[in-house]
């Protein structure tokens, strides 16, 4: 999407090199994620068998259904995308880029919201590219709520199904259960009722990681 002459549409690998990338990846117990806009492209991925769709601008029916059948998430990365989408011209983005991007995203809501009815399973990711971002990026699960899923669903697709998206080396956080890592958060309101409070940082009253309190920016108490 960033560079100037590459065509999201097209598949950029062939199925011989895709499948020898997840047959490699299998051997070290590691899971593949497949950056892809393009339908090409996430057809060709789930025929390899990769484990993540990464964006999947251009998702529909089929490759939903593709999706489900080969036991595939979605991290459909909301956030950066409209952040990419409002910077626009004269924010820094070159123009092929802000042409490809807003052609994206006149589908990827739609993909997302494809994906949901589907029942495609979905975690929450970020393609953060740059550190003034960083903190912003809780902002996916706003954009989530806002294309149709449910807060316990966003919540689970930011925490338990996290970890899923790394397959067999998947670590044991993201559960509040027995051997897990202790990575938590407080909040001074409940998610359930305005799943942005998780987007504000003014609302996390505390910070846990594996158990143990952390200084957290924005935090208050």
């Amino acid at each position: 999407m960033l560079s100037a002459l590459d065509d999201p549409h097209h598949q950029q690998f062939t199925d011989a090199e895709l499948a020898a990338i997840v047959d490699e990846a299998r051997r070290m117990d590691r899971a593949v994620a497949a950056h892809c806009h393009g339908k090409a492209g996430i057809m060709a991925a789930l025929r390899a068998g990769v484990h993540t769709i990464e964006h999947g601008s251009w998702l529909d029916e089929e490759a939903a259904e593709a999706m489900v059948a080969a036991g595939a998430m979605l991290v459909p990365i909301c956030f950066i995308s409209r952040h990419l989408r409002d910077l626009g011209d004269g924010g820094g983005v070159p123009d092929h880029t802000v042409t490809k991007i807003a052609a994206a995203g006149d589908h990827h809501d739609e993909g997302v919201q494809v994906a949901l009815a589907a029942g495609v399973p979905i975690a929450m990711g970020t393609d953060t590219l740059a550190s003034y971002l960083w903190g912003r990026n809780a902002q996916e699960a706003v954009l989530l709520a806002g294309l149709g899923m449910a807060p316990d669903a966003v919540i689970t697709a930011a925490t338990a199904n996290g970890p899923l998206t790394l397959g067999p080396r998947a670590p044991r956080s993201g559960l509040l259960a027995d051997g897990h890592d202790a990575d938590v958060i407080t909040l001074d309101g409940d998610p359930l009722d305005d799943i942005a409070v998780l987007a504000d940082a003014d609302r996390i009253t505390g910070v846990w990681q594996a158990g143990h309190p952390v200084p957290a920016v924005g935090c208050h108490g």
